[in-house]
């Protein structure tokens, strides 16, 4: 499926959002941070706050009805659920993979620290937006943008990305079209 011209939302819309039961038509719980599977970079639900548990609890992006800029529409809170419930994600979970802060690195050098990213709705990270180091803040290009495409491997430590320079000798190998 193509993304061009779907709309990307920041990572800032999926915080602290008011998860709304259908049934009862009032505030469940608070939808606090998302949970990233770092190894498709798909948005699977968000870590809860409740006050009928006293730990965190899960809401499954697929149990999701409907979505507003600061809420989340459930059938009930019976919706959310203890990690522990949730075998089948039971690796993604244990992982807390953290997004915002990964360093991110091509095979020759550190980029920078990922300070933000995109999605679109069907809750796939698009793109990183990469604060660069301190030494190159003043550069015209202080923040990058990797799109999905140019990812190679995500770890719990950093992010590869593919590196788009040319060396000095290097031979470009574009394909120029016959005449």
């Amino acid at each position: 499926m193509s993304y061009t011209g779907a709309m990307l939302k920041l990572s800032a819309s999926l915080m602290n959002l008011k998860v709304l039961s259908l049934r009862t038509n009032g505030t469940v719980a608070i939808a606090a941070e998302p949970i990233i599977n770092p190894h498709n970079l798909r948005i699977l639900g968000w870590w809860c706050q409740s006050p009928m548990s006293p730990s965190n609890l899960v809401l499954l992006a697929s149990d999701v009805r409907d979505r507003s800029a600061s809420e989340l529409a459930i059938n009930d809170e019976e919706d959310l659920s203890d990690p522990a419930e949730l075998v089948r994600h039971k690796d993604i979970l244990d992982i807390n993979f953290e997004l915002i802060g990964k360093t991110v690195k091509t095979k020759r050098h550190k980029l920078g620290k990922v300070n933000d990213y995109s999605y679109t709705e069907d809750m796939l990270v698009r793109k990183l937006y990469v604060e660069r180091p301190i030494t190159k803040v003043f550069a015209a290009d202080d923040t990058l943008i990797i799109d999905r495409s140019q990812i190679i491997e995500v770890t719990n430590n950093w992010i590869l990305v593919k590196d788009t320079d040319i060396k000095a000798g290097e031979t470009s190998r574009i394909a120029v079209p016959a005449a």
